[in-house]
């Protein structure tokens, strides 16, 4: 299989001039989940840590995490406040998040080098590197709004507004935006209960109805990958809307079932990765699923981590900055 070329950048996070902590490093909240004194069972399927290169981020713990031939290499704390949601290695290295209240870009030797901060009363829950230059970043808001942005010189070059009703919450608008390939948006309306496709003019393409969408991936194969967290589903439709491929969280062995999932990977082998909050300790964070729904891969570590909300496997073949190559 094709190798990915961030594997040829992790060497970066390790070098004698990555400080133990940059200079804008905040100390983060501390832990709302059970620590535990050890690592994920030896008897659990797919050999701990040592499987995947990963970027880990979670709600409940402001700290990105990147893991190594089985260990810890490299943190980043993003200070207190809520909640990381999205993270990104971009091509050069650089780390790209988002945690609701702001945005930014940080190097592998910890200098923040690019921020956004959200307006009061928004949130940015979400954000996609377009190219090396742009970011692409939804706002809720009490107008929404979903902007392309050039990092280098920080000016909004296109915002979209994104339809919305007043009366529902900000924090319960929308959660993770993606561009496609073909430069349509795919939005998860949580509050609105569907998955709805745009053009560039933001006119409806088509609309999926689903309880509580957190995220959707467009897949190579054509197909949208959705995440539903009201349900406890992931679910894959063609483009008639038809459900091909779908997996309930009731359907994992009791020692391996996660409590919610908010995103998923799909890997170019077929796999698939769920994350999960874990229920403050008390369930496993990762756990990977062939088609067949085999587990292969479960990870319940909360002496390392905390919750999971997002990881980019990051030998995983992919362009990161190149819309839709990406299944996350």
């Amino acid at each position: 299989m094709e190798k990915s070329h961030l594997l040829s950048l992790l060497p970066l996070f390790t070098a004698p001039n990555v400080p133990d902590w940059g200079p804008e490093e905040e100390e983060i909240d501390p832990p709302r989940w059970q620590i535990s004194d050890h690592p994920t069972p030896a008897h659990y399927p797919g050999g701990g840590l040592a499987r995947h290169p990963m970027l880990y981020i979670g709600e409940g713990n402001n700290k990105i995490f990147l893991v190594n031939e089985g260990k810890v290499v490299w943190t980043y704390s993003t200070g207190t406040g809520w909640e990381l949601d999205d993270v990104w290695m971009l091509n050069n290295g650089n780390i790209l998040f988002s945690r609701m209240t702001w945005a930014g870009e940080v190097t592998p030797d910890k200098r923040l080098v690019w921020r956004i901060d959200a307006e009061p009363g928004e949130e940015i829950h979400s954000i996609q590197p377009i190219g090396p230059d742009r970011a692409f970043v939804l706002r809720n808001a009490k107008t929404p709004r979903c902007q392309i942005i050039n990092k280098k010189t920080c000016t909004v070059e296109r915002e979209y507004i994104v339809p919305y009703d007043p009366k529902f919450r900000v924090h319960d608008q929308n959660r993770r935006i993606r561009m496609t390939a073909q430069g349509t948006i795919l939005l998860p309306c949580l509050a609105w209960h569907k998955v709805i496709e745009y053009d560039q003019d933001f006119n409806v393409i088509w609309s999926h109805e689903i309880p509580a969408p957190w995220a959707a991936i467009r897949l190579n194969n054509g197909n949208t990958l959705i995440t539903n967290e009201s349900e406890r589903l992931t679910r894959e439709i063609n483009p008639a809307g038809e459900t091909v491929w779908e997996f309930r969280l009731s359907e994992l062995p009791e020692e391996y079932r996660l409590p919610d999932s908010q995103s998923c990977v799909r890997l170019k082998n077929g796999n698939t990765i769920l994350c999960s909050r874990g229920e403050d300790g008390t369930g496993p964070q990762l756990v990977e699923i062939t088609p067949d729904k085999e587990v292969v891969w479960v990870i319940r570590d909360w002496l390392h981590f905390g919750p999971a909300t997002a990881v980019q496997i990051l030998s995983d073949p992919g362009d990161p900055e190149s819309p839709g190559d990406c299944q996350r």
